[in-house]
């Protein structure tokens, strides 16, 4: 972060030119180089056409040239003198075509040539043809014993070039040319041929066609090579001064590209002993089959040096732009930093409460001046506000300490007069709850229980069949009263003592469906039930069975005539204690989000003029009275969901001595 105006206006003025043009001269640099290396390639490329149209061109000569002498009369002549004539003949032709060998076949021996060379076979079949053809030794011994030793050579180990255990490479590449005879009803060939191993005239020719015509060129220091497979069997690349590089052989990456995949190799390659751009072109036999590669590129070395004089010359040119401006620009800035600069020290003095800081006279009559002689007055007007409002706060901060210990008093007064009338209006709510509830319901259970009695005495025996009944009536009887009791309870709980046992929940969850089914019924509501395996729950069953049923009701009322109760039991550990988790949802509104912290707050109720707003507060109180939780929360997709989660009994500590005795 830049504390000083100097500092961000020195930033802002100079990093276009220190950051930005550096980076943009970076990425110009950069632009540059890649299309001089486009420049470089497009010239490799362009010199390996001229290579591949010279061997063509040798090609086509020599089919031509064969052609010519197959039609000639004169070597009609010779055919009708013998053999020996033509022998003789065919010799002298070949010194004039500049040829290696030159034969013509007949009868049986055309036959054999046919089905062993396609040169041969297409001739024989009437259009003469020209291809580049590996020769074997044998072959090239058996043509001339001359062209077998020219053909030989030793392999030189090269580093990166593919693995092999040949030391020496004495196949002949050579120009494969047949015409076929015309003449006098003579079925033959007429076979010639050039062998390119050791040919530094046929490679001369290509590295001057390439590199030492037209001015343009002349700088560029470049050579050609013929490629039997990977090995240099002719080439003016040097190993030393006045020997050529024969034998080497090259790369494994080049040779898979080239040789391997049969693409173009139009990029810098290691080429002997220094770095070339290079371009490598596939050759294929009479069968289609790839054997060698030709070969042209110029030493890179130039070039690289060229691009780092353009370098360092533009970096030059930037440093020497930098050194000039950055001086002037301070001094044509120092006009402006000096009064900014008092300003920021006079606001400085001013933040630390010196009123009295002013910046004078500028001398100057400029905007930066118009400023500082505004702040002046400015700060005249701050302080003399200043002053009237440290009076007027004195005089207010006195009133309102006055007033503060005023309401001070009167809100202790508020608050414990509010205290007072709501554990008033409790306990009179709950007086008139237990009032109503002694006498609207312990008077009709009293007639009940006392009926049940009777009608238990007078039937006898033939109550039998409605014993069951009569006893579930007995027990809603003792239930009707226990929550008389719980309600008195939860008004007075230090006056009433608990009667916990183990209890199944499934069972109880089951007795209170029982009992709220008049509820259920009356509704469109469908109840779905998974009871799973869980502990039993130490709990005063009544109590347990008032809550559920409390949830149970309050569920079926939320849903207003339709919808589906969830009802699932499962086991579930809290705080690494086990015990049974009871969930209760429905599919009605849900809970206002706002309002569902406040759920379980006595006299908190949603149905007003319905509910006294206890149930759920009771409910609370009994459950965590038994060391469980009651919780709730709105669903993702419709409804609320109550958990209501009790621990497993624990054993008491009396119990684990008494086992661990026995």
């Amino acid at each position: 972060m830049f504390t000083s105006v100097r500092l961000r206006l020195l930033t802002l003025a100079l990093l276009p030119l220190v950051v930005l043009m550096p980076l943009l001269m970076l990425l110009a640099m950069a632009r540059w180089t890649a299309d001089y290396d486009k420049v470089l390639i497009a010239n490799v490329e362009s010199d390996l056409r001229i290579a591949e149209q010279y061997l063509g061109q040798l090609q086509s000569n020599s089919a031509r040239a064969l052609q010519g002498l197959a039609d000639s009369a004169e070597l009609a002549d010779r055919l009708e003198t013998g053999p020996s004539d033509i022998a003789a003949y065919l010799d002298l032709q070949r010194a004039d075509l500049q040829l290696d060998f030159l034969y013509l076949l007949t009868g049986d021996a055309l036959t054999e040539a046919a089905a062993r060379w396609p040169v041969v076979r297409a001739a024989a079949a009437g259009r003469m043809s020209s291809e580049i053809d590996i020769l074997a030794a044998r072959d090239l011994k058996a043509l001339s014993p001359a062209l077998a030793a020219q053909a030989r050579i030793a392999l030189i180990e090269t580093e990166a070039a593919a693995p092999t255990a040949r030391e020496v490479e004495d196949r002949g590449m050579v120009v494969h040319t047949a015409a076929p005879l015309r003449r006098n009803g003579v079925r033959g060939v007429l076979v010639g041929g050039l062998l390119l191993n050791r040919n530094l005239d046929f490679i001369d020719t290509i590295n001057a066609l390439v590199y030492l015509h037209g001015q343009s060129r002349v700088s560029r220091q470049g050579t050609a090579t013929l490629f039997l497979e990977d090995t240099r069997i002719s080439t003016n690349v040097r190993l030393f001064e006045d020997v050529r590089a024969l034998g080497t052989r090259v790369s494994a990456v080049v040779r898979q590209n080239v040789l391997g995949d049969g693409r173009t190799w139009l990029d810098r390659a290691f080429v002997v002993n220094d770095w070339y751009i290079s371009g490598y072109l596939p050759l294929t036999d009479s069968f289609g089959q790839r054997v060698g590669m030709l070969y042209v590129g110029f030493l890179e070395a130039p070039y690289q040096i060229a691009k780092r004089a353009a370098y360092w010359s533009i970096v030059g040119a930037f440093a020497l732009v930098v050194a000039l401006s950055v001086p002037l620009f301070l001094w044509l800035a120092k006009g402006i930093f000096a009064p900014l600069e008092q300003m920021t020290r006079t606001m400085a003095r001013v933040e630390q409460g010196d009123l009295t800081a002013r910046n004078g006279p500028t001398g100057r009559s400029d905007e930066i001046g118009q400023v500082a002689s505004h702040l002046d007055m400015l700060l005249d007007q701050v302080q003399e506000r200043d002053r009237r409002l440290r009076n007027w706060a004195d005089e207010l901060n006195a009133r309102v300490e006055e007033r503060t210990r005023e309401l001070k008093v009167a809100n202790d007064k508020l608050e414990e007069t509010f205290r007072q009338l709501v554990m008033s209006e409790k306990l009179a709510s709950i007086g008139e709850i237990t009032a109503g509830v002694a006498h609207e319901i312990n008077n009709p259970v009293a007639v009940i229980q006392g009926n049940v009695d009777v009608m238990r005495m007078t039937l006898g025996t033939a109550a039998d069949p409605v014993k069951t009944e009569l006893e579930l009536i007995d027990n809603q009887v003792m239930r009707i009263g226990a929550i008389v009791g719980k309600l008195l309870q939860f008004a007075r709980p230090t006056e009433f003592g608990t009667f916990a046992e183990s209890v199944d929940v499934a069972a109880v969850v089951r007795d209170c469906l029982v009992l709220v089914d008049h509820v259920i019924s009356r509704q469109e509501i469908r109840v779905l039930t998974q009871m799973d395996e869980a502990p039993l729950v130490r709990i005063d069953p009544g109590e347990l069975q008032q809550v559920v049923i409390n949830v149970l009701i309050n569920a079926s009322q939320a849903m207003e005539g339709e919808g589906t109760l969830a009802i699932s039991l499962a086991q579930e550990i809290r705080d690494g204690v086990c015990g049974a988790a009871l969930r209760i949802a429905d599919t009605g509104p849900g809970i206002p989000q706002e309002r569902i912290d406040q759920i379980f707050d006595p006299f908190f109720t949603t149905k007003r003029g319905e509910g006294t707003g206890l149930g759920l507060s009771i409910s609370q109180t009994l459950i965590q009275r038994a060391g469980g939780r009651i919780t709730v929360r709105n669903r993702r997709a419709r409804g609320a969901e109550f958990l209501i989660w009790l621990p497993e009994p624990q054993p008491e500590p009396q119990d684990i001595l008494t086992r661990a005795h026995s």
